[in-house]
């Protein structure tokens, strides 16, 4: 489905797909705010990422090549593994020809962004991480802490831009229970992220599993339920179907969206249930599109500063 051409120059590789690849909105949900010390957008329009492989640190930059096709840099001793997982890390084999949204919103999000592809980086713990840190807090505070602890606990990536390296499971584990009070976070994540560290090789065999048993394997983890997993696996497993179940917005939006009234979680899930295995891309598309919205009735709930509790 894909052809794929490597470079004599260095770790560099060029892939192309039979359709086309919307680089910017596929790889858009590994940043985790403009501020992410590991994910940087140049003026150019490449997306770089500083990532651990199994067999060491990247850095990497991908950039649209044209309609079809991403060129690919690599840095660092994980270069060679990342540049060769990259077609599936950008879900280039993946199937659509099963997905006839009936609703037109969402049928139209895909006629305009036929190139959104799911994410499939592989990384799972890599991913969890900043996942566990969003949970229940404002968005804005969660990442506010993962700049804090990658800055403070984690080291330079290679290549040429400043880029952090997210943190191993090993440092995540050894963090005091101060510093994640210091960065806004709360006993009841910073439990989560430790526990996980402590399984984070065993919780790496989810990539390898169906989507499923990938999600009950995370959810093994003390503190990780149905949208915790969800959201890992959009971004470390290419699951098309992952529903972030739980979130405090969607079923909201969703119910805006595509109804023109308000709807609760069981009422989202029954709506969408005809787009499965497509659920998680119908919401993106819909995100993309610009089409996804509700309506602000009440103040914004305070932010909360669990540094000074």
């Amino acid at each position: 489905m894909c052809r794929v051409t490597t470079t004599i120059g260095g770790a560099t590789r060029t892939v192309t797909a039979d359709r086309t690849i919307d680089l910017a909105h596929t790889v858009a949900p590994l940043r985790r705010g403009s501020g992410d010390p590991c994910h940087r957008v140049t003026p150019d329009g490449a997306h770089w990422h500083a990532s651990r492989m199994p067999s060491g640190a990247v850095t990497y930059r991908l950039a649209q090549a044209g309609p079809c096709a991403v060129a690919a840099q690599a840095w660092g001793p994980g270069a060679a593994e990342f540049l060769d997982r990259l077609p599936h890390m950008l879900c280039l084999d993946e199937d659509v020809s099963g997905f006839a949204p009936a609703h037109p919103k969402i049928a139209e999000a895909h006629r305009r962004f036929p190139g959104l592809r799911m994410l499939r980086t592989g990384l799972v713990f890599e991913t969890l991480v900043p996942t566990v840190l969003e949970q229940r807090v404002h968005l804005v505070s969660a990442r506010a802490s993962w700049r804090k602890l990658v800055w403070q606990f984690g080291e330079p990536a290679p290549g040429p831009v400043p880029l952090r390296l997210p943190l191993d499971a090993d440092t995540w584990r050894h963090i005091p229970s101060w510093s994640y009070h210091r960065a806004n976070v709360d006993p009841r994540r910073s439990r989560t992220i430790v526990l996980a560290a402590r399984m984070a090789a065993k919780l790496e065999q989810a990539a390898t599993l169906d989507h499923a048993a990938a999600a009950h394997l995370l959810r093994t983890v003390p503190g990780i339920g149905i949208w915790t997993a969800a959201e890992i696996a959009q971004r470390a497993l290419g699951d098309p179907d992952a529903l972030s179940i739980g979130d405090y917005h969607l079923s909201s939006i969703i119910g805006w969206t595509l109804l023109g009234h308000p709807i609760d979680d069981d009422t989202m899930i029954e709506y969408l249930e005809p787009l499965r295995p497509h659920r998680y891309r119908a919401v993106r598309l819909l995100e993309i599109s610009g089409q996804a919205h509700k309506p602000k009735f009440a103040p914004r709930t305070p932010l909360v500063d669990h540094s000074r509790i």
